[in-house]
């Protein structure tokens, strides 16, 4: 079963009058584009976020956002507010974190995208982010789903790891019809049965949603494969598979990391997949039209 948001209706119905009126696709050419600082998401190149699981320490936010500016990232990300399984790991700093990610951005002019995890939560996050993310685990809050709709904004919206791709772009739907048009979907794997992996990273996702949706579409290969040393592999697959961008993360010291470390690359990894993906994503440009 999928995450609750899909009414019964195919996929086929985001044409006009159909159930994610103002997500789906229309013209082959339509296409949304999100500027988030200097990252541009369907601008031609592919935008490359990276930066820790949570905030843990002014120094690793500031190091990892060095770290992500020297390799030539786009945006800083990192957990401020962490939803976690357990309610006796890290949660998170909270608005510490989110003051140590406005002294990052402000180190480095990178922008920042962070979780929140509830509507109350919206403003004060809005206040020291450029860009929201609304996580697997909320893809259907609808309450949430609405309050980053009413914010100015730019979201990310992940796909719940029990969704289908309809029931991923009607809760797009939701923050589109509360009056936010900057909206980015994010492909971050699916729940599957191999133990082996954290997720199943279903890139199947990205082509479809951008032939039935403008909005831009990236993709996490940390969450969708759980294993550092498949990130790079993935996040070349998902560039070749359309995306329009990639969230990693990267972590300074990984074998310190209070969250995720087993699934964060190395600095010297992210320097490999930012120049992998920007030169597979200009042999993938379409070519100029030729002048009679």
């Amino acid at each position: 079963m999928g995450a609750g948001i899909g009414n019964g209706c195919s996929v086929t119905g985001g044409a006009a009058g159909g159930p994610y009126r103002l997500a789906a696709r229309r013209d082959p050419l339509q296409r949304t584009v999100v500027r988030v600082g200097e990252a541009v998401f369907s601008g031609g190149r592919p935008v490359v976020i990276a930066g820790p699981c949570a905030v843990e320490s002014r120094e690793q936010t500031l190091a990892a956002a060095r770290t992500v500016r020297a390799a030539g990232g786009q945006m800083l990300r990192g957990g401020a507010f962490k939803p976690r399984t357990s309610p006796y790991s890290f949660q998170g700093l909270g608005e510490e974190g989110l003051r140590l990610l406005a002294e990052a951005r402000e180190a480095t002019g990178l922008p920042v995208v962070t979780e929140v995890l509830e509507p109350e939560q919206v403003p004060l996050v809005a206040h020291y982010a450029d860009m929201l993310q609304v996580g697997s685990r909320n893809m259907a809050n609808f309450p949430l789903l609405r309050g980053v709709g009413r914010s100015e904004r730019p979201v990310l919206l992940k796909r719940g790891m029990s969704a289908t791709v309809e029931e991923w772009l009607m809760a797009a739907e939701y923050i589109l019809e509360a009056g936010n048009p900057n909206v980015v979907l994010c492909e971050r794997g699916i729940r599957s049965f191999d133990p082996l992996l954290r997720f199943t990273l279903d890139l199947n996702a990205v082509p479809l949603a951008r032939e039935l949706s403008h909005l831009p579409v990236i993709v996490d290969p940390s969450h969708g494969t759980g294993r550092r040393s498949l990130v790079r592999a993935m996040s070349v697959a998902a560039i070749a598979a359309g995306a329009d961008g990639l969230i990693v993360e990267m972590h300074p010291d990984r074998g310190a990391a209070l969250c995720d470390g087993e699934q964060s690359i190395a600095p010297d990894e992210l320097v490999e997949i930012v120049r992998a993906t920007d030169a597979l994503g200009a042999a993938l440009a379409p070519a100029p039209a030729l002048v009679a």
